[in-house]
């Protein structure tokens, strides 16, 4: 998963032609430490897809433009725009997320 530092690179990423699945977090929410310990797995069941992660504490702004209410949420943009939102609640178990991550992306 490829860490984004700055909205530039956000922005540069999100305008890709092919969905890309972005997981928004921070450093001291205990969630997304228990994502840490499954994303792997479900990364390799979606490894034809670019993953990035970014620190909703570190580029502010962001989580609020894209109503990231809540952290870990996972969001696949494409052409520049959020075509699917998963938010916190349903991030808990690699299943909940791979089951999204199916129905958005086949």
């Amino acid at each position: 998963m490829i860490h984004l530092d700055t909205e530039a690179q956000f922005n540069e990423v999100i305008q890709s032609d092919k969905p890309v699945i972005v997981k928004f977090f921070a450093d001291w929410c205990p969630d997304c430490k228990r994502m840490d310990m499954f994303i792997g797995d479900v990364m390799e069941e979606f490894k034809n897809h670019d993953w990035y992660q970014i620190n909703s504490d570190e580029v502010e702004g962001i989580a609020q433009k894209y109503e990231v209410m809540g952290i870990p949420s996972i969001l696949i943009f494409q052409n520049g725009e959020k075509i699917a939102h998963q938010h916190s609640a349903y991030t808990k178990s690699p299943e909940s997320v791979s089951e999204f991550l199916h129905q958005q992306l086949g």
